[in-house]
């Protein structure tokens, strides 16, 4: 019999539809997929080269569980350029993936009693990373209407005696939301006041748009330093989701201990990755300006066309590369003799239908949605968008 704990989580829904979607290519089914948070672009030829090189020179054994110093180094270059965070090496370490990252933290922190605050909608694996650590997930509700932001009001609500942590994620992963300057500090306070950790995920900290600004709450005061733990990698910068690479940083004690906890489990990040991740982050950073040049394009565009789909209409995001827009007023319309009921049953309509993968809005804790990334082809955008108005006016809506 499976364990208890592996009795209580259920399969990454993203990853369920990225496999379901690319199963049916591989059929010769004719499917766009905007299920996956990916990159379409392939990763720079430096980075590309830096590997190579440390292949051709050896550089293919064991190193130090927590990384190597010279890309810790890079890292702590990188927090103090970009974020005036100041960093020691023994508070940074370095794991296979951001994803990977946040489960050292949970490993390190949670417990059985904890509670860990996680605003919602919010990114697949927080909850589950929760419940397999033996800790309780609180989710606390973000409305459209406030940007998906986290009302501090509703957060000190959601505070317990047994808060241990709150999962800050900014850009957001599924709404490309951010945080502003106000909100953070209100945030910051509890934090200080009710003595929890903050763990911040900025995976998306270089996919911002217009005149947004992305601000990491470590930046904010030493006391709120203290007790925040920020998560980082190359996945989305650097498009380097395959080479699984990702890095924290926070308090000495929380870091030391999750690197007892990597040594038990992966040891170190795979040694050629971690040169290629100095090169990313030490090389040229040009590559990432025009990326986002063109996701900014992609969104603008993603957009303007799904608030042109009967029954959905769409908030503008200013970070990630993911449009989230609300579907309930197609909810309890017809297709032959079934009846859309939720974000699954349009997700699943519109990927028979339409031929297009998505992920539905409850995978993220809120029902009313859709999540699409516009991580792919603008051809392809302009083609999926095109399917889904055909399909959805196809539906017989309610009387």
């Amino acid at each position: 019999m499976l364990s208890p704990r592996a009795q209580k989580i259920k399969p990454s829904p993203t990853l369920a539809i990225d496999s379901r979607a690319k199963a049916m290519k591989a059929s010769g089914i004719d499917v766009i997929n905007f299920g996956v948070g990916e990159p379409d672009f392939d990763t720079p030829d430096n980075i590309k080269e830096a590997a190579c090189r440390a292949i051709r020179e050896g550089f293919t054994k064991y190193t130090p569980v927590g990384g190597i110093d010279p890309l810790k180094d890079a890292i702590i270059n990188k927090f103090h350029a970009d974020n005036r965070i100041p960093y020691k090496r023994e508070e940074v370490m370095v794991s296979c993936g951001a994803k990977h990252s946040l489960y050292n933290i949970a490993q390190a922190l949670y417990g059985p009693g904890d509670e860990v605050l996680i605003p919602s909608p919010y990114w697949v694996s927080y909850p589950d990373q929760v419940l397999l650590n033996d800790a309780k997930p609180v989710f606390v509700q973000t409305l459209e209407k406030d940007s998906f932001v986290v009302k501090p009001e509703a957060l000190e609500a959601a505070i317990t005696g047994r808060t241990k942590a709150l999962i800050l994620n900014s850009p957001s992963n599924p709404t490309g939301m951010l945080y502003d300057r106000k909100t953070l500090e209100k945030i910051a306070e509890l934090a200080v006041r009710h003595n929890f950790y903050v763990i911040s995920d900025e995976i998306y900290e270089k996919l911002v748009y217009g005149d947004a600004v992305h601000i990491s709450i470590a930046s904010l005061n030493a006391e709120v330093k203290a007790r925040t733990i920020v998560v980082n990698g190359l996945s989305k910068s650097h498009a380097m989701t395959g080479w699984r690479l990702g890095y924290a940083a926070g308090p000495a004690d929380v870091i030391k201990a999750m690197t007892n906890i990597q040594s038990q489990s992966t040891s170190n990040p795979t040694s050629v990755t971690q040169k290629a991740a100095v090169e990313a982050l030490n090389g040229s950073q040009d590559f990432i300006a025009v990326m986002r040049s063109e996701f900014d394009r992609r969104r603008t565009f993603i957009v303007k066309e799904l608030n042109t789909i009967p029954g959905m209409h769409c908030m503008i995001p200013n970070g990630a590369f993911y449009a989230f827009p609300n579907t309930a007023n197609i909810y309890g319309s017809r297709f032959h003799e079934k009846t859309i009921a939720s974000s699954t049953d349009l997700a699943l309509f519109l990927l028979e239908e339409a031929r297009v993968a998505l992920v539905p809005g409850d995978a993220f804790g809120d029902d009313n949605y859709l999540r699409i990334s516009y991580a792919a082809s603008l051809e392809d955008i302009r083609k999926g968008m095109e399917r889904i108005r055909q399909a959805v006016q196809k539906l017989v809506p309610v009387k």
